[in-house]
């Protein structure tokens, strides 16, 4: 059933490479799969239409905003199926030439952008010996949340590292946040620690739908990325997941039944401070 309750999403899961052409032919077919199955709002990964050899090779294939090969691929496979779909990651220029931007945009059936969230958090950290990131050496950070009230409902944003830092999620919880969307690009070792418990976590503890689409396979420049992309409910249920490799994960997002628990469970009008 589809209405402005009731309606399907997608979280599409990938293992990108270098080489942008192969990974939107791949996006496309991932996007086309979920649309056949229904979806209303599809989600892509972060970095899914680049993963180069170094964090620097973003710059090569950085795009102006509003302008390039990526954001028409978005913004056509929006229009043309007719849904809202989300572009994981999109190395934006910046005036510097030194550094990219990590944006999110949102397009709309019309194939017109509603809007585009910069992560905030850069992920600048040593996950395991010889495995560190130095996210903010070639990327800009945003500074600003972003939610979107669409036909489907209030929607926040938030990539990847964000997802470690719950008040970003609470300030876009007051601003009415139905649905959270959250591309992402886990490594293999936070992943396996951590990336179930605080997806769920985010959405029992704001109770709202989250869409979580992540990287999940082996890549070319030999990094190892989670996968589990999945569909959560209000209450912390998994509706859909996907353990690994290319692919999509499914679910329903019933805004009346959230509204409900949210009734029932008005946690969120209890916080104190």
């Amino acid at each position: 059933m589809t209405s402005r309750h009731r309606f399907s999403v997608a979280a599409v899961q990938m293992a990108s490479g270098p080489h942008v052409d192969a990974n939107l032919q791949e996006a496309g077919r991932l996007i086309s799969k979920a649309c056949r199955a229904g979806a209303r709002l599809v989600a892509l990964p972060e970095n899914f239409a680049f993963m180069g050899y170094a964090e620097s090779d973003k710059l090569k294939v950085a795009e102006p905003d509003g302008v390039g090969v990526i954001q028409d691929f978005l913004s056509e496979q929006a229009s043309s199926h007719g849904i809202f779909l989300v572009g994981g990651t999109v190395p934006l220029s910046t005036a510097s030439g030194t550094k990219i931007r990590p944006a999110v945009p949102v397009y709309g059936p019309d194939g017109k952008r509603w809007g585009c969230y910069d992560k905030i958090h850069l992920f600048d950290v040593e996950v395991a010996p010889g495995e560190a990131y130095r996210e903010s050496e070639v990327q800009q950070g945003g500074h600003e949340p972003l939610l979107l009230d669409t036909p489907l409902g209030k929607i926040g944003l938030g990539v990847c590292y964000d997802l470690r830092f719950p008040e970003l999620f609470r300030e876009l919880a007051k601003q009415g946040m139905e649905l959270l969307v959250l591309p992402s690009a886990f490594t293999a070792v936070t992943g396996e620690a951590h990336w179930n418990i605080l997806v769920r976590t985010r959405a029992v503890e704001n109770l709202c739908y989250v869409v979580a689409p992540d990287q999940g396979g082996y890549h070319v420049n030999g990094r190892e990325t989670h996968g589990e992309s999945m569909v959560v409910d209000p209450w912390g249920g998994v509706i859909d997941s996907l353990p690994s490799g290319s692919g999509i994960a499914l679910g329903e997002v019933d805004l009346q039944r959230l509204h409900e628990i949210r009734s029932r469970f008005p946690a969120l009008g209890h916080r104190k401070l």
